[in-house]
């Protein structure tokens, strides 16, 4: 019997594998590169962090926990939103911790959509949501941003003419990946109006909140909506803790989207593993110190990289105000993943193809700035020298 005869699920088959994954199994085969393609810092998981890990070990937290996650974390939760947000949040009902922001997002949409639904997708985005969508036996529709001067806008426009009857969920993303862009206070009440009005989920993922530059933390659409708004927030400890190894992750959603989220869970996961979870709840309780030293490296290597980026014929750089994220937009670039190949090899310098975040994606690229300053600073000598080349060629 041929393997043909048996097929894979379509669902899956419609998946697009990364393409920065893609570039980055050429580099893992290289020496010395400068690995800024992936979303991540160079800075390992704080002591404190680890330390309550083997702490939670030694307590004995080994074994199965609640679907929606120890409850003492789910409170520290609350909390904090409390704190930043000055929302009001039942930890019992509307926080489901999950094994990371991106199974939050899984198991999101999962309780969102049907087969054949379809989604709208603000973009350049993260790939995951297109692809979960898929693997839903959803359809995707990536809706563009627009790049107006300097900044980045949603287009309602084309998000009203691409409604249906089976559109059921907007997905978005503030502070962006990748474009470091975040929803201004009118953006939010524009995307949960426009949500409102044609009785749609509005997801958000809200993992960059507390990489931030003009505050503290991001505005949250929860301080927008009530507690009745079919809306869905998806975040994580991977970003704000250095915590992307460890896959914890959180969702806060309406009582009943949150309740059917604990139970995908157990066919899931079961519930993100206890030791990280303690581990966790150290973080956001003992955590804000560490974490604004490493925002303010972050701001600084982003006034770095924008000022010396800026100077490079042929880039533009919209503005962003979130993330850890650049997205110069390169004159005459009609094959980022060729490029971005192409510098890889002749310069080791590893950015992400912006083909790879859908669609207004082509043309860009994203440069990840959570690196040491000398490495970004070497890293934009030899995209400087390449572009020269590159314009040349």
């Amino acid at each position: 019997m041929s393997m043909d005869s048996t097929p894979l699920a379509s669902s899956v088959l419609s998946v697009s594998a990364s393409r920065i994954r893609e570039l980055a199994h050429i580099a893992f085969n290289m020496e010395n590169v400068l690995k800024l393609y992936f979303g991540e810092s160079d800075e390992q998981t704080p002591e404190y962090i680890k330390k309550a890990a083997r702490q939670a070990l030694e307590d004995g937290y080994t074994f199965y926990t609640e679907n929606a996650g120890l409850p003492s974390l789910r409170q520290a939760l609350a909390e904090k939103y409390l704190e930043l947000h000055k929302v009001n949040l039942d930890p019992t009902s509307e926080i489901v911790i999950t094994a990371s922001g991106v199974q939050a997002l899984n198991v999101a949409i999962r309780c969102a959509i049907n087969p054949g639904d379809e989604a709208l997708l603000l973009t350049p985005a993260w790939p995951n949501g297109s692809s979960i969508v898929q693997m839903c036996n959803g359809i995707p529709k990536q809706i563009p941003m627009v790049l107006k001067g300097r900044r980045y806008e949603i287009d309602f426009d084309r998000l009203v003419s691409n409604l249906n009857s089976r559109t059921k969920i907007l997905i978005c993303t503030s502070p962006s990946n990748p474009l470091g862009w975040v929803a201004s206070s009118s953006d939010q009440e524009s995307i949960l109006e426009f949500c409102r009005k044609h009785r749609l989920w509005l997801l958000i993922d809200e993992v960059y909140e507390r990489l931030y530059y003009e505050g503290n933390v991001a505005p949250s659409i929860l301080r927008k909506c009530d507690r009745n708004d079919a809306v869905i927030v998806v975040q994580s400890f991977s970003k704000s803790y250095c915590m992307t190894g460890w896959r914890l992750g959180w969702l806060v959603g309406r009582r009943d989207v949150a309740s059917r989220a604990s139970d995908l869970n157990e066919f899931v996961i079961s519930h993100a593993p206890a030791m990280a979870q303690k581990a966790g709840e150290i973080a956001l309780r003992e955590g804000e110190e560490i974490l604004q030293k490493m925002v303010q490296r972050l701001r600084n290597n982003l006034s770095f990289c924008q000022k010396n980026l800026r100077e490079i014929p042929g880039i533009t750089l919209p503005e962003t105000s979130g993330s850890f994220y650049l997205f110069p937009k390169i004159d005459g670039l009609t094959d980022s993943f060729g490029f971005c190949k192409d510098l890889l090899i002749k310069t080791k310098v590893g950015l992400a193809p912006g083909s790879a975040f859908g669609k207004g994606g082509e043309g860009s690229v994203r440069l990840c700035y959570a690196a040491k300053k000398e490495v970004l600073k070497e890293a934009i000598e030899r995209i400087n020298d390449y572009l020269e080349y590159w314009n040349n060629a």
